[in-house]
C-alpha cells in the first residue's frame, strides 16, 4: 500500500503553490490533521467557484474530479453545498484558491 502525504502537509504544499504563483490561497475548513479528506474549491477574482473532490477510479488511483460549479443564478447553493458537506464530515478540509487557471494546481494533487 503506497503512503499518503499527512493532510496538513498537503494542504499547505497547496497554499504555497497557489501563493508562489501569485494568486491567494486560504483553508475555508480545517479537517483531521493527517487522514482527513481535502476538497478544493477554484475560483477567479471570486466568481465562478468550482468543487473538485478526491475520488477513487476503477483503477485505484484517487484523483481529484470536478463534482460541483456555482450557478450564477444562484450562488448561495455552492455555499450550501459546502456548509452541508462540512456537516456530513467534520474531518474534511476546504481549502480555496483564487487564481487564473486553479485546475492546475488541483491536477498537481494526484495521489
Amino acid at each position: 500500500m503506497e503512503g499518503r502525504l499527512p493532510a496538513h502537509v498537503e494542504v499547505n504544499g497547496l497554499i504555497r503553490s497557489v501563493q508562489a504563483a501569485g494568486g491567494f490561497a486560504t483553508v475555508l475548513a480545517k479537517g483531521e490533521r493527517d487522514a482527513g479528506t481535502i476538497l478544493v474549491v477554484t475560483v477567479e477574482k471570486g466568481q465562478n467557484a468550482k468543487l473538485y473532490e478526491r475520488m477513487p477510479s476503477l483503477e485505484g488511483e484517487r484523483k481529484f474530479s470536478l463534482t460541483r460549479s456555482q450557478d450564477p443564478e444562484n450562488p448561495g447553493d455552492f455555499n450550501d453545498y459546502l456548509t452541508k458537506r462540512r456537516h456530513q464530515d467534520r474531518d474534511i478540509w476546504i481549502v480555496e484558491l483564487d487564481i487564473a487557471e486553479a485546475e492546475r494546481f488541483v491536477a498537481l494533487q494526484h495521489k
